[in-house]
């Protein structure tokens, strides 16, 4: 088994496991619909196919950066009368980043690195008007457990946030799919894709456990300063 890493960075991020109607909500962290969806689309499968081989990878996510909540008011009309459509809220998360995981068999792993890295169809961050900030992939890892992965993954917060965490390790949370005998205590969420068609899309529920680890900072922050050395007095 192998596990996939993603950090899912951009100016805003939206995921969505509960929206209805003219209001669109967010989730606090990227849903396993959200990411299920973004591989498909880095793969180029039609919005028809069945999700079901990458709805069975274990999920698990990371939260690096939470970001801030924004609210957002659209207004549109009708293409065909020219009438006021009703307004829409809009929520997104601004300057977050989060670590996601996949695990799964190594070539089934393989494969979703290889369409990461020359996707079909552009990726987003839950809504076609979130685009990442860099490259999503953090690459994978073998023979170790997804919350091990997790856990080994320094932490990937902006050089502000770690120049603010001088010590080698930081707590962060993690959202994983609950084990079978951890299901009694999980919160449930439905977000477990079982299409993505349009014309029905419909959802599973699945269970999430949450935890917190410690997490290696990658150091502390880059001193321009560092390899100079003070001038004797005169």
């Amino acid at each position: 088994m192998s596990v996939l890493l993603l950090r899912l960075a951009g100016p805003l991020q939206s995921w969505g496991a509960s929206s209805r109607f003219a209001r669109r909500t967010t989730e606090a962290a990227p849903t396993k619909s959200g990411v299920v969806g973004l591989l498909a689309a880095a793969l180029g499968r039609d919005r028809t196919a069945d999700p079901a081989d990458l709805a069975a990878l274990r999920f698990g996510v990371r939260i690096d950066q939470p970001g801030t909540p924004v609210r957002d008011l659209q207004t549109a009309r009708h293409g065909d009368t020219g009438k006021a459509m009703p307004l829409s809220e809009r929520f997104y998360l601004a300057d977050a980043v989060f670590v996601a995981a996949v695990e799964g068999e190594d070539a089934t792993v393989d494969g979703l690195l290889a369409a990461l890295r020359a996707p079909v169809f552009l990726p987003y961050l839950g809504r076609r008007s979130c685009p990442p900030s860099g490259p999503l992939d953090l690459g994978v890892r073998r023979d170790v457990g997804l919350r091990q992965a997790l856990e080994r993954e320094p932490w990937q917060a902006a050089r502000r946030h770690l120049s603010r965490h001088p010590s080698p390790t930081v707590p962060l949370t993690v959202l994983t799919d609950a084990e079978p005998a951890e299901q009694a205590r999980a919160d449930l969420l439905r977000d477990l894709p079982l299409s993505f068609d349009p014309r029905h899309r419909r959802y599973a529920v699945r269970g999430v456990t949450s935890s917190v680890v410690d997490v290696p900072t990658l150091g502390p922050a880059h001193d321009p300063t560092a390899h100079l050395s003070p001038l004797e007095p005169v």
